[in-house]
C-alpha cells in the first residue's frame, strides 16, 4: 500500500474506534459516576476530536505534488500533530482539574461495577492494537502525525491501566483511589502531549538529523571510486523531511559530462534513503585542497 493510502487508512481507523470508545466510556461513566471512568471517557472524547483534525490534516498532507508545493505537501504533517498535541492539553487538563476539585472536596465515593472494569480493559487491549498498527505505519512511511497518534494510544493503555487500578479499589472500599487514579490519567495524557510537541518541533524549525544519518550520507558520497573528499554536509528536516547538501572533491581534469555522471550518481545514491527528500551536491576540483577529514 502507497503512503497516501495507508495514512489514510489510520486516521480513519483511529477516528472510528475513538469514537466507539468514548460512546462506551460515556455511557458507563453516566451510570456509576466513576471519576476513572470519567477521565478516560474525557480522553476518548478529545482523541475523537483530533482524529477528526488528523484525518482533514493527513488528506491535506498526502495530496500530491503541485504547482505552489512542488515537493508536495508532506510538510503539513508537524502542523497536524501539534494540533493532536493541543487537544491531548485541552484533555489533560481537563481530567486534572476534575479529579483535584474531587479530591480537595472529599466527595468521591462511588461504586463502579462489572461496567466500568469490563470497558476499561477493553479499552487497554483495544488501545494496544492500535499502538501497534500506528506505529508499524509511521515506521514504515516515516509519518510523524501517526507517529503522534502512536504515541497518544501508547500512553492511553497506561491511563487506561491506571484508571482500572482506581476503580477496583473504589469498589473494594478504597473510594480515594478513584479520583487519584483520574488524576494519574490526567499527568499520562499531559506527558503525550510533551512528548508529541518535543518530538514535532524538530521538524518545523529545521534541526539536523541524527548524527548517524549525516555520517551515511556522507559515507555515500565517498563511496564513489572518483571521489577523493567530501565536506560542508549538511543535512536538515524541512517538515518530516531531510533537504541534504555537500560537496564533492574530484579530479580536475574530468569533462563536464563526467563530473555531471558523478554528481547525478552520489544525488541519486544519498536520495534512496527513506528520510531524505532533496539533494544538492556541489563539485569542486580536488586541488583545491578544501576537503577536511570528518568534515
Amino acid at each position: 500500500m502507497d503512503r497516501r493510502a495507508a495514512v489514510r487508512r489510520v486516521g480513519i481507523v483511529v477516528l472510528a474506534v475513538n469514537l466507539l470508545l468514548a460512546v462506551a466510556k460515556g455511557a458507563v461513566w453516566w451510570t456509576t459516576g466513576s471519576y476513572a471512568v470519567g477521565s478516560e471517557a474525557v480522553n476518548s472524547i478529545a482523541d475523537t476530536v483530533y482524529s477528526v483534525v488528523m484525518l482533514a490534516g493527513l488528506y491535506a498532507t498526502t495530496q500530491p505534488p503541485d504547482f505552489e508545493h512542488p515537493h508536495g505537501h508532506e510538510r503539513i504533517e508537524p502542523f497536524v500533530s501539534l494540533f493532536v498535541a493541543a487537544g491531548v492539553f485541552t484533555a489533560g487538563g481537563t481530567v486534572l482539574y476534575q479529579s483535584v476539585t474531587t479530591i480537595i472536596a472529599g466527595d468521591y465515593a462511588v461504586f463502579a461495577g462489572p461496567w466500568a472494569v469490563g470497558v476499561l480493559v477493553t479499552s487497554a487491549v483495544v488501545k494496544y492494537g492500535l499502538y501497534r498498527y500506528c506505529l508499524e505505519v509511521a515506521n514504515a512511511h516515516n509519518s510523524p502525525a501517526t507517529t503522534a497518534t502512536a504515541l497518544d494510544n501508547r500512553n492511553d493503555i497506561l491511563t487506561a491501566t491506571a484508571a482500572l487500578v482506581g476503580v477496583l479499589g473504589a469498589d473494594a472500599g478504597y473510594e480515594l483511589l478513584d479520583p487519584l487514579a483520574g488524576a494519574v490519567v490526567a499527568l499520562g495524557i499531559l506527558y503525550t502531549g510533551y512528548d508529541i510537541v518535543s518530538e514535532n518541533v524538530d521538524y518545523l524549525v529545521g534541526a539536523a538529523p541524527p548524527p548517524e544519518l549525516r555520517e551515511e550520507i556522507r559515507e555515500r558520497a565517498l563511496a564513489h571510486p572518483e571521489v577523493y573528499g567530501a565536506h560542508d554536509v549538511v543535512a536538515h528536516y524541512v517538515g518530516p523531511e531531510v533537504d541534504v547538501s555537500l560537496h564533492i572533491e574530484v579530479a580536475s581534469d574530468l569533462t563536464l559530462q563526467q563530473a555531471h555522471d558523478i554528481e547525478s550518481t552520489i544525488a541519486a545514491d544519498i536520495r534512496e534513503l527513506p528520510e531524505v527528500d532533496d539533494v544538492f551536491v556541489h563539485v569542486d576540483p580536488r586541488e583545491l585542497g578544501e576537503w577536511k577529514e570528518n568534515e
